[in-house]
């Protein structure tokens, strides 16, 4: 039997509580909403941050979830720099948060179902990829 790490299993819980708050259609998501989006929601899962708090201290710096990830720095003194780390706290990596953005990581996307394509504006493909990404976790 596998042996799942905390911060493994407390993210795996995470991706799913993600995925099923999104997958409700009551649940507002957006993809041009920091706090809305695909990390957002993750974010929010994860930290207990509101979308517009989020969504404020990510536009206190240039670009989106992908580009923050890849402009990340501990010491910027950014506050959306102090939710990333937090995030890579958790067992994220930055990798992985521009992936989640754009849907893009290669092992989850074959996970999700082979040559299947995903839009990372897409509510549902996002429930997909965060559900096939815990599964992944899972199998470790």
């Amino acid at each position: 039997m596998n042996m799942l790490t905390d911060r493994r299993r407390r993210l795996i819980t995470a991706l799913r509580r993600t995925s099923a708050r999104l997958d409700d259609p009551e649940t507002r998501y957006q993809w041009s909403h920091q706090g809305r989006c695909n990390c957002g929601h993750l974010v929010q899962t994860l930290t207990g941050r509101r979308p517009d708090e989020i969504h404020a201290l990510a536009l206190e710096k240039a670009g989106d979830w992908s580009q923050h990830a890849v402009d990340y720095c501990p010491a910027s003194g950014f506050p959306i720099d102090h939710v990333i780390a937090e995030m890579l706290a958790l067992g994220l990596t930055t990798r992985d948060l521009e992936h989640l953005e754009r849907l893009s990581d290669r092992r989850v996307l074959r996970a999700a179902g082979p040559g299947r394509e995903l839009d990372f504006r897409a509510r549902e493909d996002v429930v997909l990829y965060l559900r096939a990404w815990a599964d992944l976790l899972e199998l470790g």
